[in-house]
């Protein structure tokens, strides 16, 4: 029985100062981390620009920071940045680093706290093979580039390194663009950058523009979590009690979104039933977690109905349909809560912009919204509000 999600110490009051306590790590540690990351980003900048790729290794929940790494580089969610190369290789780490890995290529590993083996040995294979190697975390020996954990919290731990992961891809572009300005050859993979040519003019201190960036992008983060802490911890903490309710009651966790959304629905997933230190498992399945099935509906019905008819496969009485959505407008995510709806199911969305189409049709029983419109800054504080949500429904 989960009677936590109903305990007085997770009101309003304890959400907001659990998504506060978020910055007392993250300050320092991007402050640290800002201007390495810089010169990390320009490296790799370089190996994009003469046809690399980047490869990502993780495991368990962590598989699922490979996964975001490598939407982000190939479907950019910023407006008119160039898909880049990048393939979550979490499957097979160390015989797909031993095949597919070049030296002009790149390589990330995911891991907890106290890092990954496995992950860290396809890195070592990988710059066996001349490429350049990120460690999320690592120490020095580990790679070209290594960050140590920011802590122990496994939650906290991953959040702060998907802001890095984020700050990564975006000040990746920024030296792209750099490099184009001053019309450098970025020889076989031209078709990969349609803006050559332009006349010279970028900053000269390119790298430390970057970091600092990196520190603002951090900071706006820390603003905007402060945001979600004032304004909705009460719909944060409603949710709690609405889903622990269903839990006690035998209900499971569907959860899903598109993109991005779609790795943070698996993260979720997973936390829940492998769960952190101190917390105990809770029933939940991933519907963006299936690709034979998602190409299999959206190849069939069509892609607005790829979690409905999940939805209509999986559902049992009890059940939660938790939907994550940057825009809040998704077809397929307004459908699958609308059916969802229907069977009788409770409905949470963790939603950005104003809440988009789900809250003018008010088809989420709870609806949680990060009040921004940049993609990756939404995502960041959608993943500390499920991380609390999680740690609120499985402590004691």
């Amino acid at each position: 029985m989960l009677n936590v999600a109903r305990d007085a110490r997770w009101n309003a009051e304890r959400v907001a100062e659990a998504l506060r306590a978020r910055s007392v790590a993250a300050r320092p540690f991007f402050e640290r981390e800002a201007p390495r990351l810089a010169r990390a980003a320009d490296a790799m900048a370089e190996r994009f620009a003469r046809g690399g790729r980047l490869y990502a290794f993780g495991a368990g929940p962590y598989a699922t920071d490979a996964a975001h790494v490598s939407v982000e580089f190939i479907h950019p969610v910023i407006v008119g940045k160039r898909a880049l190369p990048a393939l979550d290789a979490g499957a097979a780490p160390e015989a797909m680093a031993a095949t597919l890995i070049g030296p002009d290529d790149m390589a990330i590993a995911f891991g907890p706290p106290q890092g990954d083996p496995r992950a860290l040995a396809a890195l070592r294979v990988a710059a066996s093979r001349g490429a350049y190697t990120v460690a999320w975390p690592g120490t020095p020996g580990d790679a070209d580039y290594a960050v140590a954990a920011p802590g122990d919290d496994a939650h906290v731990h991953q959040e702060l390194f998907e802001v890095l992961g984020h700050t990564l891809y975006e000040s990746v572009h920024v030296f792209l663009e750099h490099r184009d300005a001053l019309g450098e050859d970025v020889g076989a993979s031209a078709f990969l950058y349609p803006y050559l040519g332009a006349a010279p003019g970028a900053d000269a201190n390119v790298t430390g523009d970057v970091a600092a960036s990196i520190v603002e992008k951090a900071r706006d983060g820390e603003t905007l979590r402060e945001r979600v802490a004032a304004a909705q911890a009460e719909a944060i903490a409603a949710a709690i009690d609405a889903i622990g309710t269903r839990l006690d009651a035998g209900g499971r966790l569907l959860i899903f979104g598109n993109g991005g959304s779609s790795t943070d629905a698996t993260d979720f997933a997973l936390d829940c039933v492998l769960p952190a230190p101190g917390l105990r498992e809770i029933p939940a399945i991933s519907l963006a977690a299936e690709p034979a099935v998602l190409t299999a509906i959206a190849n069939d019905v069509g892609a607005e109905l790829t979690f409905v008819r999940q939805i209509a496969a999986q559902a049992r009485p009890n059940d939660v349909a938790f939907a994550f959505s940057t825009s809040g407008g998704s077809k397929n995510v307004v459908a699958g809560l609308e059916y969802a709806r229907s069977r009788g199911l409770l409905t949470v969305a963790v939603l950005g912009y104003d809440g988009g189409e789900i809250v003018r049709r008010q088809c989420a029983d709870h609806a949680i919204v990060v009040p921004s419109d940049f993609i990756p800054r939404i995502q960041e504080a959608q993943a500390a509000i499920y991380h609390v949500i999680r740690r609120a429904l499985g402590e004691g």
